[in-house]
């Protein structure tokens, strides 16, 4: 059953009125003078799926509404953070109590002791915390800690894995370099990428080479534990507890990014959900409630190299927000209600089963799953265990594919290349009107 604020959600039949997008096109196209690419971020553009973008005016719950008052179901939620649905009262009206005592304070705020205390208390991993202000700086900072605690330089990344757009990372990244074709980035120097080492996800022999190969030099682990920026790919069985032994084994440190996961996919992440702890993890999004935020914690330990504690330094002037904080306490607050998993799995379980028998009705090869509230669908028989597999999906079919839907009133993530989201929000008729879409545009394809 949804939350009770979604009932009194404004509301209209889905696609009762035509598609219209003038106004999108006009403050779109004015973007493209102002901003690289008339976008914040890349994936907003629509590159991959073909089209302008729509532009969001407002948000509520399971649903969007643009500039032309078109109404979708969002299935994006803010690439994540919306899991209790957006804008939700008690998150909203928490933060407007806090905004009155000031927006920024670049000063400890006991806030961060609260949400600090239930992040610890969630996470396996994490005995402690640092907040910042974003997934990216989270994977930044972190990778430096690797280094720092293990006196090595080389780190092992995933093909496809995406931990934020920072010069070391971006080798083989998912999310929107996957999305726009990019084989790297120019002004990333090879200096900087020398010491980053790749490998297939869910591939532990490449794993067991790399360390042979770099015997003593290997500071680290670093891994999406469940993909979602090369699309949904889920760890086979026993490639989280090989890493684990592998790592400890070389003296290295395993690192879970789960910025997207964190608290998705269960309450303490998928380290929870999996029973395989690593020594360090990154947060993000959820822990926000919406607002920027990003954090990294593991053992203390290993936090302990982190300054003023420590010698390894890392600071910055947002960190520990205010309104972020209070968003974030909120929202875990209602994540920790009995039921809340047990719901998201069983609409999100309906929706993807729903949408891979459609496409299978109508002739066409697919494969996809869900863990939680976070899903997946590949143009492809598959199964898909990693970048290079989901690569072999039918990118032009998923772009004609995105645009019925947005025109049929359901907003996906414009890329091939990312999962999709659920919210508490979202209903069975929410999923059974999605289905129905699904099935109508497949068929036309």
């Amino acid at each position: 059953m949804a939350p009770a604020f979604n009932k009194h959600l404004e509301k209209r039949a889905l696609v009762a009125t035509p598609f219209k997008t003038s106004q999108s096109d006009q403050i779109f196209n004015a973007a493209q003078k102002l901003m690289p690419g008339g976008v914040s971020s890349p994936v907003r553009a629509f590159k991959s799926v073909g089209g302008q973008p729509v532009v969001f005016d407002r948000v509520k719950g399971a649903y969007a509404w643009d500039v032309d008052d078109n109404q979708y179901i969002d299935y994006v939620g803010t690439w994540g953070p919306a899991i209790c649905g957006h804008a939700h009262p008690d998150v909203i009206s928490a933060i407007q109590k806090t905004a009155e005592k000031g927006t920024s304070f670049g000063a400890p705020c006991a806030l961060e002791n609260v949400l600090a205390e239930m992040v610890i208390d969630a996470v396996p991993s994490i005995e402690m915390v640092r907040f910042v202000n974003s997934g990216t700086e989270a994977c930044m900072a972190v990778l430096r800690l690797m280094r720092a605690y293990t006196g090595r330089d080389k780190v092992i990344k995933f093909e496809g894995c995406y931990h934020g757009h920072a010069d070391m990372f971006l080798v083989q990244a998912g999310s929107g370099v996957a999305t726009l074709g990019l084989p790297d980035s120019p002004g990333v120097p090879k200096s900087t990428t020398a010491n980053t080492l790749t490998a297939p996800y869910n591939d532990l022999e490449a794993v067991k080479k790399l360390f042979e190969d770099n015997p003593g030099e290997i500071s680290g682990v670093i891994l999406e534990a469940i993909v979602g920026n090369a699309g949904f790919i889920t760890p086979d069985a026993g490639f989280l507890e090989g890493l684990r032994e592998l790592t400890t084994e070389h003296g290295a440190l395993l690192v879970f990014d789960e910025v997207m996961t964190g608290f998705r996919i269960s309450y303490g992440g998928v380290q929870a959900k999996y029973g395989v702890t690593p020594d360090l993890t990154t947060l993000g999004k959820i822990i926000g409630g919406g607002l920027p935020v990003g954090a990294y914690g593991g053992k203390a330990e290993i936090m302990g190299m982190v300054a003023p504690a420590g010698p390894m330094y890392q600071a910055g002037t947002l960190s520990g927000n205010p309104l972020a904080m209070t968003a974030g306490i909120k929202t875990l607050e209602l994540l920790n209600k009995p039921g809340t998993y047990e719901q998201l799995d069983k609409i999100t379980g309906r929706l993807i089963n729903g949408l891979l028998a459609a496409a299978k009705e109508t002739g066409h090869e697919v494969c996809g799953g869900h863990v939680s509230g976070m899903f997946g669908m590949f143009f492809t028989e598959g199964p898909v265990h990693n970048y290079e597999d989901a690569k072999k999906a039918d990118a032009q079919k998923f772009s004609r594919y995105h645009r019925g839907m947005l025109e049929r009133g359901i907003y996906l993530a414009p890329s091939g290349f990312e999962a999709g989201f659920t919210s508490l929000a979202h209903t069975e008729e929410d999923v059974d009107k999605t289905i129905a879409a699904a099935r109508e545009v497949l068929s036309e394809l």
